[in-house]
Order: structure tokens, then C-alpha cells, then sequence
């Protein structure tokens, strides 16, 4: 396919919701290609230091309160979801569509985020090839693979029949608040279809691409047609290796045994600073090495003066980190989930809510990790869950049997490749 065309990805959330776009966009960049990443303002900066043209698309997590805002809001009981996108996104989707259509103007191509509900409007109406960007399971929908959704407790026991009974109920219940959907679409002078925008909608009739592994989540007989499984996109191949560690994590690391490493990601890590307290008073009776990436307040309330055999920082990437890990225990948004999965090390996944229960689930179905609610982790449950984790020797050895199988997919480079396919076409 001849070079130069202009791809743009419209995203919204987290770091795991950018990260793999950066990853996307390298090796688009490295085959000629121009890439515009629109989402918010919030990301301007990340984004513009990574390379990469930037498109800002309202509304801002910042208007959350940032990513661990918008996770509260999103996992805030039964009706966080509904309430988020019945009070923040929904109200704005005019303005949404318009950030859109100005970049997607200029593209030659958009991958969108399903929370982005004007991308598939905006694409219909400017005859632009795009793509429906799925980043985590959860997304797929499937009545064979059910996802766990903490909202409807034990939905994902139900067969299949049910399963799809009750997601045309939800449709049903749903059409009132997907009303400003149907409305723009006309405003848009695009003509009716029969497809629901929360249930069908957010797919691309050509090509959707679940940038997850399939060894994590199989490919289903009722993923919407057109659906590549690439891998994951790791954004930091290539920038693994231990020089890219902080200096005093890099020292730590190389004057000891490996040591678990506790993370709770970049929408978590402010939810919970008694996670950080309760890990480290565990290690500390275990007498383990122990990596803490904790936010600001958790930095305040771990003792001033941490032991010789434990770090704590608000940051390391992941890729460099959890590698040298012994074990690695995190909160299963999937950024995270991916990178431990890659690293070949055992995991206690400890799910606050939104996908990380079913991110959680998936891994210890894998035989890598075990689970525990993030409201049932305490000391005592840490110390017997540790000295399972790292004493173990079959989760050790399918943890590094999978992660060594999770390398060699090329997750990044399958995308692109499924991308340049359908631009090539007629």
C-alpha cells in the first residue's frame, strides 16, 4: 500500500487506553504513514512527547478528576456506567462529534474508541474507511465467552440463550437513554438503522480490531463480523531493558533477589492507600523484597524510612520492571494485566471493578494468578496468598510458559497490517 496516508485514533480514558495507540503508531509511523491521536486534553502532553500528532475530543477526564476519577465514576455501584453516560458523555455529544469531524476531515482512516459514540456516525457521513478499537474482552459482548460486568453480579453464569435474552431486554431498557444518539444521526442527515449504538453500533461493518491476545480471550462465533484478534500492543518494545529503569530502583534490583512488585495501575493507585499499607506490612512479616508504585498519598503514609529490602516510587515501566519481578501484584486494568502476562510472572490480581474483575478472571482461568476482591484484601489474606504465589511451582511455570507465548505474538504490527489491508481495498 503506498505510504503517506493519514491514520487517526480516537480514544478515551486511562493510560491503558493510550498506551497501545502509541505502540499502533510507531510502526505505523516506521512504515510512512502520519498518525493523529484525538482524545483529551488531559493526554496533550504524553502523546505530543511520544511523537505523535495530537487532536483534543471532549469531554476531558480532566473534568473527572483524571483517571482514577473517571474509574470511580465509572465502577460507583449499579448505576455508575448508566450515570456516567447519562450525566457526562451523552449530554455532550455534539461537541464530541464536531472534535471529531475536524480531525477525521484530514484522516484517511479512524480507529475509534466505543465510548466515542459519534465515530461511526462521523465515518458514515464523510465515506471514511475506520475501525472499531477494542481493548479489553469486556467490550466483545459475547454470549459464549460472557464477561464478568461487577454491575450484574453472576451474569456470566447464565447460558447462552439467556445471555442473549437478556441483552435484548438491555437494548429495550436502553432506548431512552440512547435517544441523543438517533438524534444526532439525523441531525447528521444520516438515514435510520436498525443496528443499537451501545449494542452493535459501536462496530465497524469492515474491520474491528480487539488489540488483546487471543490466548486471552478466544476468538468467539459471535464477535461482529470482521474482527481481527491481533495481541496485545506493547508501547515499550524495544525500551525493556534495565536502563531504562529509574537509577534507584535499577541499583535495587541488581543488589538482591527479584521481589514482588505491588501496582495498582493508573486508575487505581489512588483508590486505596490501606492496598499499600496491608502489602507492606505482609512482605514485612515475610521477610520478602518488595517494589511499591503507589500514588502520592500511599508515598505519604508508608514509614519515611522503608527497610533495606523495599522501594517505594510513584512509577517504572512495566515492561523493564516486571520481568525482574518474583511476582507481581495489581488491581487487572488491562494495560497492566497485559504487561504482567508478557513478564512470565505469577500475579495476585486484587480488582477494584469496571474490567479488572473480568481481566482478573481471564488471567486465573490461564492458571497464572490468583484473585481477591480489592474489599476482601487485607494483611492476613496477603501474607497466605504471597506465600502461595511464591511458593507455587505450576503457576511459575504457566506463567512463563504463557508470557514466552505472549512475546512472540506482534500485536502492534498485526494491527497495522489489518489497517493497510483495508485501506488497499477497493
Amino acid at each position: 500500500m503506498p505510504a503517506g496516508k493519514h491514520i487517526a485514533f480516537a480514544t478515551f480514558g486511562s493510560l491503558g487506553d493510550v498506551h497501545p495507540f502509541f505502540a499502533l503508531g510507531r510502526v505505523l509511523q516506521a512504515r510512512g504513514h502520519r498518525v493523529t491521536i484525538a482524545t483529551s486534553e488531559y493526554h496533550r502532553g504524553k502523546i505530543e512527547a511520544e511523537g505523535f500528532n495530537f487532536h483534543p475530543v471532549r469531554p476531558d477526564i480532566a473534568d473527572f478528576g483524571g483517571p482514577a476519577g473517571l474509574f470511580r465514576a465509572f465502577s460507583d455501584g449499579p448505576g455508575g456506567a448508566v450515570g456516567v453516560l447519562r450525566r457526562d458523555i451523552l449530554p455532550r455529544l455534539r461537541e464530541t462529534c464536531d472534535d471529531l469531524l475536524a480531525v477525521a476531515r484530514q484522516a484517511d482512516f479512524l480507529g475509534a474508541h466505543p465510548i466515542y459514540y459519534p465515530a461511526p456516525l462521523v465515518a458514515e457521513k464523510l465515506g471514511l474507511p475506520w475501525a472499531g478499537m477494542l481493548l479489553q474482552p469486556m467490550a466483545m459482548f459475547s454470549a459464549h465467552d460472557p464477561a464478568i460486568i461487577p454491575q450484574v453480579p453472576g451474569l456470566h453464569r447464565l447460558p447462552p440463550f439467556a445471555l442473549r435474552a437478556f441483552v435484548k431486554l438491555s437494548q429495550l431498557g436502553l432506548q431512552p437513554l440512547v435517544r441523543p444518539i438517533h438524534d444526532l444521526r439525523r441531525a447528521l442527515g444520516l438515514p435510520p438503522t436498525g443496528r443499537h449504538p451501545m449494542f452493535g453500533g459501536q462496530y465497524s461493518p469492515d474491520l474491528n480490531l480487539a488489540l488483546f491476545s487471543p490466548l486471552f480471550a478466544p476468538p468467539q462465533p459471535d464477535w461482529p463480523a470482521g474482527t481481527i484478534a491481533t495481541g496485545f500492543p506493547f508501547f515499550d518494545d524495544g525500551l525493556s531493558s534495565s536502563e531504562h529503569l529509574p537509577e534507584e530502583l535499577a541499583a535495587f534490583l541488581d543488589h538482591g533477589p527479584p521481589p514482588v512488585v505491588f501496582t495498582l495501575g493508573s486508575t487505581a493507585v489512588d483508590l486505596s492507600v490501606q492496598f499499600y499499607l496491608d502489602s507492606y506490612t505482609a512482605c514485612h512479616e515475610l521477610g520478602c523484597r518488595a517494589v511499591f508504585l503507589a500514588g502520592r498519598e500511599a508515598l505519604q503514609r508508608l514509614p519515611a524510612t522503608l527497610p533495606a529490602s523495599m522501594l517505594a516510587l510513584p512509577y517504572a515501566p512495566h515492561g523493564a520492571l516486571f520481568p525482574r519481578a518474583t511476582a507481581i501484584v495489581h488491581s487487572g486494568g488491562i494495560g497492566t494485566t497485559a504487561q504482567a502476562l508478557r513478564s512470565g510472572r505469577p500475579q495476585l490480581v486484587v480488582p477494584f471493578g469496571f474490567d479488572q474483575p473480568d481481566n482478573a478472571a481471564r488471567a486465573q482461568r490461564l492458571g497464572v494468578a490468583r484473585v481477591i476482591p480489592s474489599h476482601h484484601y487485607n494483611r492476613e489474606r496477603a501474607i497466605k496468598l504471597l506465600r502461595e504465589l511464591l511458593s507455587n511451582q505450576t503457576l511459575s511455570q504457566n506463567a512463563g510458559e504463557l508470557g514466552r507465548r505472549i512475546r512472540s505474538e506482534n500485536g502492534a504490527g498485526q494491527a497495522a497490517d489489518a489497517i493497510e489491508k483495508l485501506l488497499a481495498g477497493p
